[in-house]
């Protein structure tokens, strides 16, 4: 069975940096687009991030560019959401998703675009 496992999440203060990680199992995350979402209490899951396969390009929310950088180690089969410069409204549950479909990130945000979820991993910006 397809797995994705996230880590990385935890407690940083405001103007700070966190990494989270992506694990695949299964599968190589190199063959297919993946993204990374995130769900805050009372509001909308939301994309912030997505990595094609086809031609290494990456495609930013508006919320997070400038800010979060995604990558991927072909050879730990792990795709990375660097996150600098936090602020309290990053707080939230990030989720990584893949597209077993298609090698270039979709054209929307929406969350049934992506086939395969992790389980999160909380990420709490507070002083």
């Amino acid at each position: 069975q397809v797995q994705l496992v996230e880590s990385g999440g935890g407690l940083v203060q405001p103007g700070g940096s966190l990494r989270l990680s992506c694990a695949a199992a299964r599968f190589i995350l190199d063959y297919y687009a993946v993204g990374w979402f995130r769900h805050a209490p009372g509001k909308e899951r939301e994309g912030g991030a997505c990595l094609s396969s086809s031609d290494g390009s990456s495609v930013y929310t508006d919320s997070v560019k400038g800010r979060f950088t995604i990558s991927r180690d072909n050879a730990k089969n792990t795709v990375y959401l660097q996150m600098n410069s936090l602020k309290p409204g990053d707080t939230a549950v990030y989720y990584c998703a893949a597209n077993t479909m298609r090698r270039l990130c979709p054209t929307s945000w929406l969350t049934h675009e992506y086939n395969y979820w992790g389980p999160g991993t909380q990420v709490t910006v507070s002083s």
